[in-house]
C-alpha cells in the first residue's frame, strides 16, 4: 500500500528499531500530521482537521460547572462501561433517532473515549490476522490504520465519483472473498460528504446477511444532512442486530471534540468482549466528559430542548459554510471539480495541476507556499489520489481568507 504518511513525504525519517510490525506499518493520520507540520509554518489558516468552530453549548458547560461544585463523583473513575444515567439517555436517543424498538442500556451500550475508541475497540475485537475488511474508497483515514493495527487487510471498493460518490452494492458484493470478515460504512461520509440512500443501504444489509459479515458503522455525522434529505441508518434494520457494531460521537453534534466522549451500540455478546479491550486501554471514558454528554442528551428531546436548538443552529451555520466553500470552488473550476457535500462538513475536490503532482505534494505546497492547511487525498485510500480534503468547520472569515490565499497561489503558479 502506498505510503499515507505526510511526514515521510516531507522528508522525515523514522527509527523503527525494535518497534512491532503492528505499529511500524501504521501512521499517524494525515489529518493530524498536517496541522502538526503547519505549527512550524507561521500564519497558516486551516481547511484541515474537522473541528466545528462554535464552543460547546453553554447549557452543557453550566451543567458541568454545577457538577464540579456539587458532585464528588465527577473527579473519580466511573463504572467501566459508563455512567448508568448517560447510558439510559443514549438508549432513549437511539430509540428516538434510529427507530429501534428497544435498546438495553445496561448490556448493549458502552461509553468510549470518543467515537474513535469505539471504532478501534470494535475492530480489535472481531478482526484476526489476515481477515479482510471492506472499506469504501475514499474512506476515513483512521479506519485504515485501525484495521492494520489489528493485523487485518483493508480491501477498498471505489465510490462512484461522477455520481456524487455513490455507494455501489454490486462492487461491494464482488469484493467479498472467503477471508472477508467485516465492512465499514461511514455515512455521512468523511471525507466526501456523501450520504448513502436507504435503497443502497438495504442492498448492503442483504449482502451482510447473505455472507454472515459484521458491519461497523461510523455515524459521527448522523445529525448533519443537508437539503432536507432523509437520513437512514442500518441500525433501523432489526435483522442486523447481531451483525452491527455502531460507533457514535458527541464531538461534532455538540461541538465537544476536546471532551473525548462517544459510545458503542452493539449486541450484548459483542459489548462483553469489547469491554475487555476498553478496560485494557482506557479503563473508562473521562467522567467529567460523561457528565457533559449526559447534560447534552438531557437537553435534547427531538423538538425544543436547548440541545435541539444548538444542533439546529450548527446545521444552519454549516449550511452557510458549505455554500460559501462551494461558491469559491465554482470560481476555480479550471483547477477543482467536486461533488457538493450532502452531509458532514467536508468537500473532496479533484484538482488539476500542470506538473501532475501527487496529492501529498499538492497539499504540502499549499501548506508551505499558500499557508493553507488541507489534507492529501491519498490518505483516504487509493481513490483519493488526485484530490484534497477541505473542511468547512472553521469560521466564515477563515474560510474566505483560505480561499483568497489559494486564489493568489494559483494565479502565481498557473
Amino acid at each position: 500500500m502506498e505510503s499515507r504518511s505526510v511526514y515521510k513525504s516531507a522528508g522525515e525519517k523514522e527509527d523503527l528499531t525494535g518497534i512491532s510490525h503492528r505499529v511500524s506499518q501504521i501512521t499517524v493520520s494525515a489529518i493530524k500530521q498536517m496541522p502538526l507540520l503547519a505549527s512550524k509554518v507561521p500564519g497558516c489558516v486551516s481547511l484541515g482537521q474537522g473541528i466545528p468552530s462554535p464552543n460547546t453549548p453553554l447549557f452543557i458547560r453550566e451543567a458541568v460547572i454545577k457538577a464540579l461544585q456539587d458532585d464528588s463523583a465527577i473527579g473519580k473513575y466511573s463504572l467501566q462501561p459508563g455512567i448508568p444515567k448517560l447510558k439510559d439517555l443514549i438508549a432513549q436517543d437511539l430509540m428516538r433517532t434510529r427507530n429501534i424498538a428497544h435498546v438495553n442500556a445496561e448490556t448493549e451500550i458502552f461509553v468510549s473515549c470518543g467515537g474513535m475508541e469505539a471504532l478501534a475497540a470494535g475492530i480489535a475485537t472481531i478482526i484476526d490476522r489476515g481477515d479482510e475488511v471492506i472499506l469504501n474508497s475514499p474512506s476515513y483515514s483512521s479506519h485504515i490504520e485501525q484495521i492494520l493495527f489489528a493485523e487485518g487487510v483493508p480491501k477498498f471498493v471505489a465510490l462512484a465519483e461522477g455520481e456524487d460518490w455513490t455507494l455501489n452494492p454490486d462492487a461491494l458484493r464482488k469484493a467479498i472473498t472467503s477471508k472477508t470478515k467485516a465492512l465499514i460504512l461511514c455515512s455521512p461520509s468523511n471525507p466526501t460528504g456523501a450520504v448513502f440512500t436507504e435503497a443502497q443501504l438495504r442492498e448492503v444489509a442483504a449482502i451482510i446477511l447473505e455472507h454472515n459479515l459484521f458491519v461497523i458503522l461510523d455515524e459521527t455525522y448522523d445529525f448533519l444532512v443537508y437539503d432536507n434529505q432523509p437520513y437512514f441508518s442500518l441500525l433501523s434494520i432489526p435483522e442486523l442486530k447481531d451483525r452491527v457494531i455502531a460507533a457514535c460521537s458527541f464531538s461534532k453534534r455538540y461541538c465537544m471534540t476536546g471532551w473525548r466522549v462517544g459510545y458503542m451500540y452493539a449486541s450484548e455478546r459483542i459489548i462483553k468482549q469489547v469491554l475487555k479491550v476498553h478496560d485494557a486501554f482506557a479503563i473508562c471514558a473521562p467522567t467529567i466528559s460523561q457528565f457533559a454528554a449526559a447534560a447534552a442528551l438531557s437537553g435534547t428531546n427531538g423538538k425544543d430542548g436547548p440541545g435541539d436548538e444548538s444542533v439546529k443552529q450548527l446545521m444552519e451555520t454549516m449550511t452557510r459554510r458549505r455554500d460559501l466553500v462551494c461558491s469559491r470552488l465554482d470560481k476555480l473550476s479550471n483547477v477543482f471539480t467536486y461533488a457538493k457535500p450532502r452531509g458532514g462538513y467536508y468537500v473532496f475536490p479533484r484538482y488539476t495541476a500542470k506538473d501532475n503532482i501527487g496529492s501529498m505534494d499538492f497539499a504540502l505546497r499549499l501548506l508551505n507556499e499558500a499557508k493553507v492547511i488541507t489534507v492529501p487525498g491519498n490518505a483516504f485510500g487509493p481513490t483519493g489520489e488526485g484530490h484534497i480534503r477541505m473542511s468547512f468547520g472553521a469560521e466564515e472569515s477563515e474560510l474566505t481568507e483560505a480561499f483568497d490565499r489559494i486564489d493568489r497561489w494559483l494565479a502565481e503558479n498557473n
